[in-house]
């Protein structure tokens, strides 16, 4: 674990690391000292660790459960370097929309492809950021929606430390085996509205997992219109699960 910068505003101590060489954020209360529970969020397609979106949850959970709260980059995003084979892939599923083919699979399918790498990153990310006296082997929890959903529901199902997860804006076959393998508490976002998702892939992926306590957000609205109470109700469900 390297850091890179370590700063400290309004109460919240904002430190940017590196491990495993994944660049990463982690925010935790200016003045924590022992355990505390632990959100990893990942982050949006075409985004990175410190997208408007991710700071703003962040700095909630923070300031109001005092919590810890880390975000690495994802390959190709943020501080990593492009990805040839992950940029081929892209150019190459936009052509084939573009050509009529339904980009729903293909998007799956390349999330499944990068979620191989991202779910050993990520957890090596667990491993160093818990290792920190002011972080401790608390509780964990995952949020992640869109690209934070198909690499997450993989990355839930495989890291036994995640207690609760927040994820959406995602459902494909593919992913549907793996959230069998869920059993911690979900709390699901899906967009009525959704260009990107069919309602129907995000129906099915809801129904997949296996928790017995996962709640079903419905909102109207296209893919990236998540109302803004929800983030609301991310506080109430990590308080809940990981207090």
């Amino acid at each position: 674990m390297r850091f890179t910068s370590d700063t400290t505003s309004n109460g919240i101590r904002e430190q940017l690391f590196t491990a495993g060489g994944v660049p990463a954020a982690l925010w935790t209360p200016a003045e924590a000292t022992g355990p505390r529970p632990l959100i990893l969020m990942g982050h949006g397609g075409g985004r990175h660790k410190k997208a408007s979106d991710i700071v703003t949850r962040a700095h909630r959970l923070v300031t109001e459960l005092g919590y810890a709260v880390t975000s690495p980059d994802v390959p190709g995003h943020g501080d990593r370097p492009a990805d040839e084979t992950y940029n081929r892939i892209a150019i190459e599923n936009q052509a084939k929309a573009e050509a009529g083919e339904d980009l729903a699979p293909l998007i799956a399918a390349f999330q499944a492809l990068v979620a191989r790498q991202t779910v050993p990153e990520w957890q090596g990310v667990l491993d160093v950021v818990q290792d920190l006296p002011h972080v401790g082997a608390g509780p964990v929890g995952y949020w992640g929606v869109s690209l934070g959903c198909g690499l997450g529901v993989p990355f839930v199902a495989a890291e036994p430390r995640i207690r609760a997860a927040v994820m959406g804006l995602g459902g494909s076959p593919i992913l549907e085996e793996a959230a069998s393998r869920i059993t911690v508490p979900v709390e699901f976002l899906l967009q009525w509205h959704d260009e990107r998702v069919p309602r129907a892939h995000g129906l099915a992926l809801f129904d997949a997992f296996a928790s017995t306590e996962k709640t079903l957000h419905a909102n109207p609205g296209k893919h990236g219109e998540i109302p803004a109470f929800e983030l609301d109700n991310t506080v109430h469900f990590f308080a809940r699960h990981l207090a």
